[in-house]
């Protein structure tokens, strides 16, 4: 499966919601928006929990990516008997 462009492209901090999921290219993993932190910045939280942390660079998952995270989040339930 091909990435677009348009899931390519940065996002500025400001643009994303509260529980957003978007990619911190900084670190390059995957994080939860929790909150904004002037203009320029926000802070994410692992998807599966832990500590926050601040991010400036982040764009917006791909399809692949959002896919891989929602069946590991399932895959991890069904293991937890949930």
């Amino acid at each position: 499966m091909a990435t677009t462009d348009t899931e390519q492209t940065n996002l500025k901090p400001g643009d994303c919601d509260l529980g957003d999921v978007v990619w911190d290219t900084g670190k390059d993993v995957p994080g939860v928006v929790m909150g904004h932190l002037g203009g320029d910045r926000v802070q994410l939280r692992a998807v599966s929990g832990g500590r926050e942390w601040d991010a400036h660079s982040l764009r917006r998952l791909t399809a692949r990516e959002r896919l891989s995270l929602h069946l590991a989040q399932r895959n991890d339930a069904t293991r937890k008997g949930l």
